[in-house]
């Protein structure tokens, strides 16, 4: 591994994205090839042996390519994947979780009222179950699947305010916003909704999401190795997907570049 290799990240479509665009951010100088699954989206409603047979395929593509750490920006593939993965490569692998501990520490002592916004697979997972046995007792904590926020996104609706908000109103009617202390997004797809969130939430209620923390752990991963790119590197992003449909092609860079 050299400090100038790339970063390796991959989601199970474009959701990712949202986390390169804070890996560019935080490390400008660093090298990232990211890669989107969106002809196997959304891994949310797959068996975790199937996303495990995807993930590793990825892995060993990023391998070939000789990526010095991997990010899997997708909380469902860590809920499926990341434990086995790190059992079989050598290099850092960095995973997400829904911010939930953020989230109920916010409080400062005092119990908070969370929903968990992610994917079927990402909440039925044992991952979570255990990140839920951490804070259950003190907080109350209401994990909320959302499998059509990924498609949204995977079709390039985002800008389509009608059918974005009627969704978000399907899924979170049932809750009294006005009393909720925040809303995790735990899956970086619907980081993307954070300004259609804030429609539906008092102006006291946070929303949170796990890609600030874990690009810091990266950094702190590979300060440790002394593996963090050149300060003269000029950082890059290459983006390729597993549908290499011009449509996706577009999407991707439009998200990349969003404001």
């Amino acid at each position: 591994m050299t400090s100038t290799a790339p970063i390796g990240v991959f989601d199970s479509g474009l959701g990712g994205i949202s986390v390169v665009r804070e890996l560019r951010q935080t490390l400008p100088n660093e090298h990232v090839v990211y890669f989107g699954d969106s002809a196997h989206a959304p891994y949310g409603t797959k068996t975790p042996e199937r996303v495990r047979e995807l993930s590793f395929s990825i892995v060993d593509q990023f391998m070939s390519q000789g990526v010095k750490a991997i990010v899997i920006a997708c909380n469902t593939a860590t809920s499926a994947a990341v434990d086995d993965l790190r059992k079989a490569y050598d290099i850092p692998i960095i995973g997400m979780e829904p911010a939930l501990k953020l989230a109920c520490d916010r409080g400062q002592g005092k119990p908070q009222r969370v929903i968990v916004a992610a994917t079927p697979l990402t909440l039925r997972e044992h991952k979570f179950s255990a990140l839920m046995e951490r804070f259950q007792a003190g907080h109350d904590i209401h994990p909320q699947p959302c499998p059509d926020l990924v498609s949204i996104v995977e079709h390039g609706q985002l800008d389509d305010d009608e059918r974005v908000m009627s969704t978000l109103h399907r899924f979170f009617d049932q809750y009294d916003m006005e009393k909720t202390d925040s809303v995790v997004l735990g899956c970086t797809h619907f980081v993307f909704y954070r300004d259609y969130f804030r429609k539906l939430l008092p102006e006291t209620a946070a929303i949170i999401d796990g890609n600030a923390g874990t690009i810091r752990h990266l950094r702190e991963v590979l300060e440790s190795r002394d593996a963090l790119a050149p300060k003269d590197q000029i950082g890059s992003v290459a983006i390729s997907n597993s549908d290499s449909s011009e449509r996706i092609h577009t999407l991707s860079i439009d998200l990349l570049n969003r404001d």
